[in-house]
């Protein structure tokens, strides 16, 4: 021990181990191929999610309807008939089920070309 205190030394496993951690708290530099990569991904990201909670709500709306007519919840619910009702927010849940892939192509349409200019910039810097 020296007068400045101890001093350690660490095997090189724990030196790797120490330099994981420290990696990730340190702040990222992104290079030009990751955020490519990351604009790429972002373009689906949005169609993807848009699509899946249209899908799901009418999945939920269209199974609404399928109770209806196949239970007895509309009768404890006081109506008289639950068959027509229950077709109709059946119908209505398909259709959305159905539309769901469209806006999902739309909308990622409409990311493609709103972020084009971007991708076209940073792969002509990276082509060079």
């Amino acid at each position: 021990m020296d007068e400045k205190g101890f001093q350690y030394t660490y095997s090189a496993k724990e030196q790797n181990e120490i330099n994981d951690i420290r990696k990730k708290y340190l702040p990222k530099e992104e290079d030009k191929m990751m955020q490519l990569r990351r604009l790429d991904a972002s373009v689906y990201r949005k169609g993807t999610v848009v699509s899946l909670v249209i899908g799901i709500i009418s999945a939920l709306i269209m199974g609404a309807g399928m109770s209806l007519v196949m239970t007895d919840i509309g009768t404890k619910l006081g109506m008289e008939s639950v068959m027509v009702p229950g077709i109709v927010i059946g119908v209505v849940g398909m259709i959305g089920v159905c539309l769901a892939y469209p806006v999902y192509q739309v909308v990622t349409k409409h990311e493609r070309e709103r972020i084009a200019p971007e991708i076209i910039r940073l792969s002509d810097e990276l082509l060079k």
